[in-house]
């Protein structure tokens, strides 16, 4: 992918890209895949991410931040180059519950890039996006930070 520098950093470091997000680290999120049309990642289940005890269903706010963690990246593989970015706006809507002691995965992909904003869309499902637990639709904030990063400056390792 040689037009897609930040794209085979990604994929080069993908338990940093989670650690560097230590909320996603400590909830067990795992990058999947990463790729020009998105990024999959997976939450397993765990009885730390437990929302309701009586029937071991895990948290919505899990889900939420297993999708826009997934939209953020799916942001980033749609850039050539890193930039900050932020999350401006990001609806959830929940179909189901997630079903207990199942993984959750997740998709999302950069649909739409103006200068400043990226827009994106997600899944989280077991099985399928088809048949998924909650959809998500966002709004990214491109450049948030001007600040360098490690990934701008090559100081990933």
């Amino acid at each position: 992918m040689a037009n897609h520098p930040l794209l085979d950093q990604i994929l080069a470091h993908k338990s940093e890209v989670i650690a560097r997000v230590p909320h996603a680290a400590a909830m067990g999120i795992e990058l999947v895949d990463a790729t020009e049309e998105g990024a999959w990642m997976k939450i397993p289940y765990a009885p730390h991410l437990i929302g309701n005890p009586e029937t071991g269903v895990v948290h919505g706010g899990v889900v939420t931040t297993l999708l826009d963690h997934a939209s953020g990246l799916a942001v980033m593989c749609a850039l050539t180059e890193f930039m900050s970015i932020a999350t401006l706006d990001l609806r959830i809507d929940y179909h189901a519950p997630a079903t207990p002691k199942r993984d959750i995965m997740c998709h999302a992909f950069c649909y739409k890039r103006t200068k400043n904003i990226a827009f994106v869309r997600g899944s989280a499902y077991h099985d399928t996006p088809d048949d998924p637990i909650a959809g998500s639709v966002g709004a990214f904030m491109l450049g948030a930070n001007r600040a360098p990063s490690t990934f701008q400056t090559g100081a990933m390792s």
